[in-house]
């Protein structure tokens, strides 16, 4: 199971990935991809809606089950990957090079209280 070093996640199974910019790139984990089965439909949140820490803020679903997106922290989302709209499969294949949403922070990100590559797959395990 690919776990990249570079990433920090949430123990809902999405990871998060710090743009150059502070902007928050977040995407689904292998695992939780996985667990789900193949995506067929991703839920994504509106551009310039705010979102609240470990809020819903979309959904993903597959052939047998659907699961919540959740914001890592308080913000505004600023991008969604439009492309998923019409391939979310393109997830299963590699779930750290799609990112579903991006959100600008409404304070600095800090990874307290996010889990590094080592600490998720405790927790996966």
């Amino acid at each position: 199971m690919l776990i990249p070093d570079n990433l920090v996640y949430a123990e809902t199974h999405e990871w998060v990935r710090v743009e150059a910019d502070g902007v928050l790139a977040v995407g689904i984990t292998d695992f939780g991809q996985e667990q789900l089965g193949p995506l067929v439909y991703v839920d994504m949140p509106a551009v310039g809606s705010s979102v609240k820490r470990a809020g819903e803020c979309g959904i993903v679903e597959s052939n047998k089950t659907a699961s919540d997106l959740h914001a890592p922290v308080d913000g505004e989302i600023v991008a969604i990957n439009e492309a998923l709209v019409d391939t979310p499969d393109a997830v299963n294949g590699a779930p750290y090079e799609q990112w579903i949403f991006k959100l600008k922070p409404a304070v600095p990100f800090s990874a307290e209280g996010f889990l590094d590559a080592a600490a998720y797959l405790k927790l996966i395990a």
